[in-house]
């Protein structure tokens, strides 16, 4: 097992029940023992996790795994999620996107499809097909190389957790942009309270997109329905839809549809 593999291994244990165990962590990866120490302490370095005598514990209040260990988590139904969110995104608008595994993933799918890159975006006459408004640097970098697509990167300090952009100079661009489409990608949705993040500052910037459009879309899998996390973004009444999975259950699905926002489940 690769290093990375066993660094996501790990925080995976930890994420899930809040603390990990040498020993336990050793036979679990079938490594030795003093693999799992120096392992826990490069992660502690990095502030991932709190390092404890015989093992590690969370790191902070609200755990939050960084961008690069989440890549593979839940990654076919993040796939699908991102292709149905594009869909509800027309030629010639101007999208807002927050980051997030799952919205880089929307990001991909609009990257690909033939209306926004392909030969139909000619009669747009080397005008942009979409403008991209974003504070991820990543999903940034990805969009960057395609030339039919505007990107707009917002100012601010990065996060290297999310590799997310905050602050006053984010929340400065953001108020003087209008978007047609604000696509969230959030940590937890509660059928009552609304959508959530880990980050309060990311919960401002995303509060901030939301206002700043006139539909907002929420792409979330079905993990992260129920709960609720640290900062909350906004309300239900701010939702215009919700793009999950499949194991979305009907009484969520109800609670949502009640609430005013519309479920597609992919």
């Amino acid at each position: 097992m690769s290093r990375d593999a066993r660094w996501n291994a790990l925080l995976e244990l930890v994420g899930k029940n809040g603390r990990v165990d040498v020993e336990d962590a050793a036979t679990t990866l079938d490594v030795s023992a003093a693999t799992i120490r120096r392992d826990l302490d490069q992660l502690a370095e990095q502030q991932l996790l709190t390092r404890t005598r015989g093992g590690a514990v969370a790191h902070g209040v609200s755990y939050e795994l960084a961008l690069r260990y989440k890549t593979g988590r839940h990654a076919p139904e993040k796939q699908a999620i991102g292709r149905a969110v594009s869909e509800l995104v027309a030629v010639g608008e101007v999208v807002g996107l927050t980051g997030g595994t799952t919205l880089t993933e929307v990001a991909r799918s609009l990257a690909v499809r033939s209306d926004v890159v392909g030969d139909s975006a000619a009669h747009m006459g080397g005008q942009p097909t979409l403008t991209v408004v974003t504070n991820a640097l990543n999903i940034a970098n990805e969009l960057v190389i395609r030339p039919q697509i505007k990107i707009v990167v917002t100012g601010g300090v990065a996060r290297p957790q999310s590799y997310e952009l905050t602050g006053p100079l984010a929340s400065g661009v953001l108020g003087e942009i209008t978007l047609d489409v604000a696509v969230l990608g959030v940590n937890a949705i509660d059928t009552e309270r609304g959508a959530y993040v880990h980050h309060e500052g990311e919960a401002s910037i995303n509060r901030l997109l939301a206002q700043q459009a006139q539909r907002v879309v929420v792409a979330a899998d079905s993990s992260k329905i129920g709960k609720r996390a640290f900062a909350r973004v906004c309300d239900l009444g701010q939702v215009d839809f919700l793009v999950t999975d499949k194991g979305i259950t009907p009484e969520a699905t109800a609670r949502f549809t009640e609430a005013g926002v519309t479920v597609i489940a992919v």
